[in-house]
């Protein structure tokens, strides 16, 4: 599972919100929102507005991806399955819709079905990406494989370039460090020179 969270804090955060597709409508439980993939990950953080084609370079160095896994195999209610939205009497709204139906049905997936530790959904903005929302009354233990700032240079800096090319997105640079002389063209401060 891979997880963009704000870089200064852990990547496992169950959240209670109720401001987000899945949370539970009565705060009863938190959850947790992560990718099957890095692109599902960074597609569902930085493009949350249908549209959204711009991404800066402060956005990112705020930003980290995590990559994690739980200590045990976890059970999810497979939304992305052919039949699976019309045996339940349910459509794309579900993942595509307003969030006070979604939350809806995330109660009633959360109280049908106890054993599971969640939900298996199609990305919003990708839906041939799957993310994921993990109950926390019922979600294993994490544990962190990896984590770097989405602007780290290195092979960090070659997948979020393949990123933003598969999305076609635009990357503002939006701080800017002046290139300093070479040492050979710096001329040395005299302290004793006088006008």
């Amino acid at each position: 599972m891979f997880r963009t969270h704000s870089i200064h804090r852990k990547p496992v955060f169950y959240g209670n919100s109720r401001l987000n597709r899945f949370d539970s409508p009565d705060g009863s439980y938190g959850v947790l929102y992560a990718g099957r993939d890095p692109f599902c990950a960074f597609i569902e953080t930085f493009a949350r507005a249908a549209g959204t084609r711009i991404i800066t370079t402060t956005e990112l160095e705020k930003k980290a991806l995590a990559e994690i896994k739980p200590n045990r195999p976890l059970k999810l209610v497979d939304l992305t399955q052919s039949g699976t939205l019309t045996r339940m009497g349910a459509d794309a709204t579900v993942f595509g819709g307003e969030h006070e139906t979604a939350q809806q049905w995330s109660k009633a997936l959360h109280d049908c079905w106890p054993d599971s530790d969640g939900l298996l959904y199609p990305s919003r903005l990708d839906p041939p990406r799957h993310a994921l929302a993990v109950f926390s009354d019922r979600a294993p233990s994490f544990r962190e494989l990896s984590r770097q700032s989405w602007y780290a240079p290195g092979p960090q800096r070659r997948l979020l370039a393949e990123v933003i090319e598969h999305y076609a997105l635009e990357l503002i640079e939006t701080r800017f460090v002046v290139p300093r002389k070479p040492a050979a063209r710096a001329r040395p401060y005299d302290l004793f020179e006088r006008e």
